[in-house]
């Protein structure tokens, strides 16, 4: 007998992606009885759920941004490659390569197989396991960056560009910002990796992430906060680096700095009119999602014949996918539209049903 079709036992419903024969939901975006969570940012991780599903990292991550008890009524660590099966559905976490224990969810019932890849990225990341492509009959893809506009370069170049404007401008503080969980880590790593021994110095959002993460054995360095001016009128740290949320760029915490370059991470920035309008003056093309190219090859790798889209850029990406032979299908999945950003939205009107 054929296997089933995914379409026959996965479905939409209002909470989002849900699995019948399994009876649990996949990120959900409401409260449902029993949820797969992929990874930690607030998109897809959200409060109310009763039992939780999840990498340990990604429970520790929803258990330090939600608070005990909001992070699921009970939750259940599973790590990468363990497989569980419920009520019949066979169901594997492997490693996303999007940030700290982000997980694709591979689901197996009666010979059929579908992933949902959760937010991935393909670029190398000292910070986190990295995207393992699994064989399958349906891949659940996001669509974040997939306009063929969007290739972001090495993110070793990027860093580059930071320390040659430090080198540069030696009295002058640079405010980088960047999303607290995932981004923040990578871009610590990443300057270590190129060289830079020195402190580098965190906004108080920051800190807590970058505290777990080590908790976690990833070694970032020497962090300090950013300290006090010492008289009024006087600014702090001339030539070093410093790393906050996007928002912190604009309010008045940063004016304690020596006159910083303000700089953002974020895979937007290869838009030159969103850098401009923010009055960024360094845009650094960093993202930890996958870009135009490594969504094609990546579909391209997994084989599956069939491919839904959500996240991001569906009708691009649909389009280019059937000049290849692959049927493509929009999930438009609710909740979707404003991501906290997995890391990468500039403004509330960046987002698009992005990351």
């Amino acid at each position: 007998m054929a296997a089933p079709h995914p379409e026959s036992w996965i479905r939409i419903t209002p909470e989002g992606l849900y699995c019948e024969p399994g009876d649990f939901h996949i990120d959900p975006a409401l409260p449902v009885p029993r949820a797969i969570i992929s990874h930690g940012h607030s998109d897809h991780a959200r409060p109310g759920h009763g039992a939780v599903l999840a990498t340990p990292e990604t429970l520790a991550i929803m258990t330090a941004r939600l608070g005990e008890g909001r992070a699921g009524e009970s939750q259940l660590p599973l790590r990468y490659h363990e497989p569980l099966v419920q009520k019949g559905v066979r169901l594997t976490l492997v490693p996303a390569g999007h940030v700290l224990g982000s997980a694709q969810v591979v689901l197996e019932w009666e010979g059929s197989r579908l992933v949902v890849s959760g937010d991935y990225k393909r670029q190398p990341d000292p910070t986190c396991a990295p995207f393992e492509p699994v064989p399958c009959d349906v891949f659940v893809t996001e669509a974040t960056f997939a306009l063929p506009v969007f290739r972001h370069p090495p993110a070793e170049q990027e860093m580059r560009r930071l320390l040659e404007s430090v080198a540069l401008f030696p009295e002058r503080a640079h405010l980088v910002g960047c999303y607290a969980l995932g981004k923040c880590q990578r871009l610590i790593a990443v300057l270590r990796q190129a060289g830079w021994d020195r402190p580098l110095y965190l906004h108080g959002a920051q800190a807590s992430m970058c505290a777990l993460y080590e908790r976690f054995g990833i070694g970032l360095g020497d962090l300090r906060p950013v300290p006090r001016p010492q008289k009024r009128g006087e600014t702090v740290l001339p030539g070093e680096i410093v790393l906050a949320p996007p928002s912190a760029e604009a309010s008045p915490w940063a004016r304690r700095l020596a006159d910083p370059v303000t700089a953002l991470a974020s895979g937007w920035m290869r838009v030159r009119q969103r850098a401009k309008a923010r009055g960024v003056e360094l845009p650094l093309i960093v993202s930890d999602h996958a870009d135009w190219d490594h969504l094609l090859a990546t579909i391209a790798e997994v084989g599956a014949p069939e491919v839904w889209v959500t996240h991001g850029r569906e009708e691009a990406l649909i389009h280019a996918l059937a000049a290849r032979g692959v049927r493509g299908r929009a999930l438009h999945l609710l909740g979707r539209d404003e991501d906290e950003t997995a890391d990468d939205v500039a403004t509330p009107e960046d987002s698009e049903a992005a990351a």
